[in-house]
């Protein structure tokens, strides 16, 4: 975590006001509202039209629940997000991920073991972020797997968690229970 403090605290549910019940009684997740929900409650205008794309993004997207977990836990190790990584540890091992390659992903495209396939997307991850580009052999190997719809949704999956990224990083949204930090091996 870059904060060990919140910079914008959570909002406490006694404090809740009709607005953000609605908005947050249904983001219950491991039996609690998550930290990035509360925080965002702040703002409900920026959360209610956020959630919306990022819904699109977790769970509508076109990619491959694994596949969109590679690329979120890359972006949000990349970020040194503890906060993204600690929730999407959890999401990936549920998704088809396993511990090695959970740490691997740490690594980057690099890393021992890794198919042609998710070499390539953790290279995209690498590219977009230092380049805000996919040079044209990662985008013609990535499509040789992948239509249109698909390729699209992998450029606004890490541009959207890396937008998270940056504003859990800078807000200060700390772990929730549960969750695994940076620092940890995934289990």
């Amino acid at each position: 975590m870059r904060l060990t403090h919140a910079r914008i605290n959570p909002v406490e549910e006694t404090h809740w006001t009709p607005s953000q019940r609605e908005l947050l009684e249904p983001q219950v997740m491991r039996g609690r509202v998550q930290n990035i929900f509360l925080t965002l409650a702040n703002h409900e205008a920026l959360a209610k039209r956020w959630m919306v794309f990022a819904n699109h993004i977790l769970h509508k997207s076109t990619l491959p629940p694994r596949d969109r977990e590679i690329l979120i836990l890359r972006i949000g190790w990349l970020c040194q997000s503890g906060y993204e990584w600690g929730q999407h540890v959890l999401i990936g091992l549920k998704s088809g991920l396993n511990q090695d390659e959970i740490e691997a992903i740490k690594i980057g495209p690099e890393a021992e073991n890794w198919s042609n396939h998710d070499q390539l997307l953790l290279t995209a991850v690498d590219e977009l972020r230092s380049d805000a580009f996919l040079s044209d052999s990662v985008w013609n190997g990535l499509k040789l797997s992948y239509s249109e719809p698909q390729m699209m949704d992998l450029v606004f999956t890490v541009g959207q968690y890396q937008l998270v990224s940056m504003a859990l990083n800078t807000f200060g949204v700390q772990l929730d229970p549960g969750l695994p930090s940076m620092n940890e091996q995934s289990s």
